[in-house]
């Protein structure tokens, strides 16, 4: 008996419920991975996210050629191909995980529609999250728009189950064509801009259960205050792999619970990061509301916001060159190493939206095409926080003071001395604001403002006043 798993963003071969089904009931089981790029509905991934997800699926080939099994890659049409691969081995049923999002939803029902029209049996199972949208709803049927209780409501419903084990052995499927992962044009060439990424990151599940591990032996412990120091090496680091499933929630989920109950003393600091395993289930749970969350103002009377046409002003945030030390490092850090630390995404967006009042949906897209985690749920869902026309979002008189932030979180000038190296020689009193420095002390430190280091290109208390006085237009003054 023979049996197809489908494979998406459950890249891992632990705790991957279809794969356990197949291999339990077929004595043979081959793995596919579509590259399907024209999905109606389906956002593409950014460039970031492609070099991610070649990395991730050599590293699945191996583990499952480990075993004795094989990837089959195929580009196209995911219900044509699956259609085809599963005939051509004479599969019984094909098997796969199910993305709770609208358009990977409505892929799913034709690949179901193109299988069962042929008498192939499907199987679907619940894989990318701790509950399921259905579980959590308010009276009207609708999902809760407000973090604190949708979590209260998550946490209810008991421990998710165990995660299931990565099978020892498998029994391939033989001589299956398929595409050569080089062929798909994943990673950048010419030029290749992501030695940066190579130099942070082993994309993988091996790697995503060791940074899970470390972390939990390690950075958790004062993980309430650290997450939000860029200076301190305090995140667990395990977004990209949650993006792309290496690593999948439940598994967090009792790993981390298993570390509290050894370590009492650890479970304030567990108990924070969890709820931030939960914003994440947060997001994905608005998506599966929302499908078009990238696009559309949750707070409808949004859409009548000033927004400003600034492109010197955005390509300024992009390249990092705004002349605000927090905001430049943040935005370097960020094409350099596909990620960005979260407080400083925080500081990075409030001054593109409130400061620049550049349309957080530029910010949105910058950041879908540069983060390696970046997550369709996620992703949108934090950009309306900071803007306010979000679910659960900040008030919109919240606007980050880029100086104060950085003399908080960076107090030393560590992380701004790491990725704005031309202001490293300021003493740590001036390097938050190095316009305040004197002729003197800039000359010290090598650096003539407008020359080597921009001024800033707005004055934070007048990019406040305009930010409040543009708030003002849609709330009625």
């Amino acid at each position: 008996m023979t049996a197809l798993v489908w494979y998406r963003d459950d890249l891992r071969i632990s705790d991957h419920l279809a794969l356990s089904a197949a291999v339990k009931s077929h004595s043979k089981v081959a793995f596919i991975y579509v590259l399907d790029d024209k999905a109606p509905g389906i956002r593409p991934p950014g460039g970031a996210a492609r070099w991610w997800l070649a990395r991730s699926l050599r590293a699945l080939q191996a583990s499952l050629r480990e075993r004795g099994a094989s990837l089959v890659l195929r580009k196209g049409s995911a219900p044509a191909v699956i259609a085809a691969l599963a005939r051509e081995i004479g599969a019984e049923a094909v098997y796969w995980n199910e993305i709770a999002q609208a358009p990977h939803r409505a892929v799913e029902d034709q690949v179901a529609t193109a299988l069962t029209e042929t008498g192939i049996a499907v199987h679907r199972f619940s894989g990318d999250l701790l509950a399921s949208p259905g579980e959590i709803r308010n009276k009207e049927n609708r999902g809760l728009r407000v973090f604190t209780p949708f979590w209260r409501r998550v946490q209810a419903l008991g421990d998710p189950p165990k995660p299931l084990p990565a099978p020892k052995t498998l029994q391939d499927v033989t001589d299956i064509a398929g595409d050569r992962l080089e062929d798909w044009d994943l990673e950048p060439t010419r030029p290749d801009w992501a030695g940066g990424l190579r130099d942070t990151w082993e994309p993988g599940e091996a790697s995503a259960q060791a940074s899970l591990k470390a972390f939990l032996d390690g950075a958790i412990a004062g993980y309430s205050s650290d997450r939000d120091r860029p200076d301190r090496d305090g995140t667990s680091r395990l977004s990209p792999h949650l993006r792309f499933g290496e690593i999948s929630p439940r598994q967090i989920w009792h790993a981390a619970r298993f570390a509290a109950a050894e370590h009492p003393r650890l479970s304030s600091d567990i108990e924070k990061f969890l709820s931030e395993l939960g914003w994440r289930e947060f997001c994905r749970h608005l998506l599966f509301d929302i499908p078009d969350l990238a696009t559309r103002n949750l707070q409808p009377h949004f859409d009548g916001f000033p927004w400003k046409q600034d492109a010197k002003g955005l390509k300024a945030w992009q390249l990092g060159q705004t002349g605000y030390p927090i905001v430049d490092a943040g935005m370097r850090e960020l094409w350099h190493t596909g990620v960005m630390h979260n407080r400083v995404r925080m500081v990075v967006a409030s001054f593109l939206v409130k400061h620049l009042l550049i349309d957080w949906r530029e910010g949105e897209q910058w950041f879908w095409d540069t983060l390696v985690d970046a997550d369709a749920g996620s992703n949108p869902a934090n950009w309306q926080w900071v803007a306010g026309s979000g679910a659960d979002a900040a008030p919109y008189f919240r606007i980050f003071n880029p100086i104060l932030q950085s003399e908080k979180f960076d107090p030393d000038g560590v992380y701004v001395r790491r990725w704005v190296p031309e202001l490293a020689a300021l003493p740590d009193k001036l390097i938050h604001q190095p316009w305040t420095a004197t002729p003197l002390e800039l000359g010290s430190a090598g650096i003539e403002l407008g020359k080597t280091y921009p001024h800033p290109i707005i004055d934070h208390k007048a990019g406040r006043e305009r930010a409040l006085a543009a708030y003002a237009t849609i709330r009625g003054g």
